[in-house]
């Protein structure tokens, strides 16, 4: 009976460490970064000199200016020119402190959006590094610089459609903060302190089941973060896919930095996990053989 007991705790607690792992590593994440002015700031302030970036900003600017300026046969060589200015000033520091400005104004955007109301996407608003731009061109005598207009020019990160479909999740990871992660780990010690108690006669007994379970728990610990891995590249793939094409890089770029905790603590988990799996099973194996059988056995 207490062997159906250990082997039904453990798929129990494989199951339950696969499915929480991932909840609580994003619930952590939105609690510590994403609803974190300064940390949100932090992790897109190096987009800056992200060359997909830079060029889809140089598109947006240019393809916007464009539709105020009308020089005949000139348009194209006009627009290679001014596109050629404004991707110059993309690699300026001015560029860079514009950048950051611009994502702490659209980081309450960006929250309210998920927390918001149906049919708004979330999107990252280019009218203040627009206005940088201008200026910095004007002040330059870039022609038709003054004709370069100072409206909502967005990168879209994530459609209306997408955004409806992630609004509820949002919510509850919010609320959740860093409390799942904590229930994570008061359960895998719960579950090594459960199956010492319930190990058997003797201090063997109790020292093997509690190893077993820790091998259990890191195991886990590993699968958990690998469910994570596989669906921050099915949401990535998914949401690039529903992006505009000219928009798809930068798109992805921004993505990539605001998940890069992420996928570090995907590999810190699963290599902890794992390490304890394999330190557990080993200590077990030297457990069996060093410590006494009790009297009876």
């Amino acid at each position: 009976m207490r062997t159906y007991f250990s082997a039904a705790l453990s798929a129990v607690l494989l199951v339950l460490l696969a499915v929480l792992v991932p909840l609580s590593a994003l619930s952590a994440w939105v609690d510590l970064e994403i609803d974190d002015t300064d940390r949100y700031v932090a992790a897109v302030a190096p987009l800056a000199s992200d060359p997909d970036v830079q060029n889809t900003v140089a598109d947006l600017i240019t393809d916007e200016a464009m539709k105020q300026i009308d020089v005949g046969p000139l348009q194209d060589t006009v627009r290679d020119f001014l596109h050629q200015a404004v991707q110059s000033f993309t690699t300026t520091d001015a560029f860079q402190a514009a950048w950051n400005a611009a994502n702490r104004t659209a980081h309450e955007a960006v929250t309210a959006a998920l927390d918001g109301q149906s049919g708004e996407s979330v999107t990252i608003d280019l009218a203040p590094v627009t206005e940088r731009v201008k200026q910095n061109l004007v002040d330059n005598g870039v022609p038709f610089a003054d004709r370069i207009p100072v409206q909502h020019t967005d990168i879209r990160i994530i459609t209306a459609d997408r955004a409806d479909q992630l609004r509820q999740s949002f919510r509850w990871l919010r609320a959740a903060g860093v409390w799942p992660a904590i229930g994570t780990l008061v359960l895998a010690l719960l579950a090594v302190a459960l199956a010492w108690v319930r190990g058997g006669p003797g201090r063997r007994g109790s020292v093997l089941a509690a190893l077993a379970a820790t091998a259990v728990a890191g195991a886990g610990f590993a699968a958990g973060a690998l469910v994570l891995r596989g669906a921050l590249a099915l949401a990535r793939n998914r949401l690039l896919a529903e992006v505009p094409g000219s928009e798809t890089d930068a798109a992805a770029a921004v993505y990539d930095a605001l998940t890069g905790s992420l996928r570090t603590t995907v590999w810190i988990v699963f290599g902890t996990g794992l390490a304890l799996a394999v330190c557990a099973v080993a200590a077990r194996i030297r457990a069996q053989r060093v410590l006494p059988v009790p009297a009876g056995k």
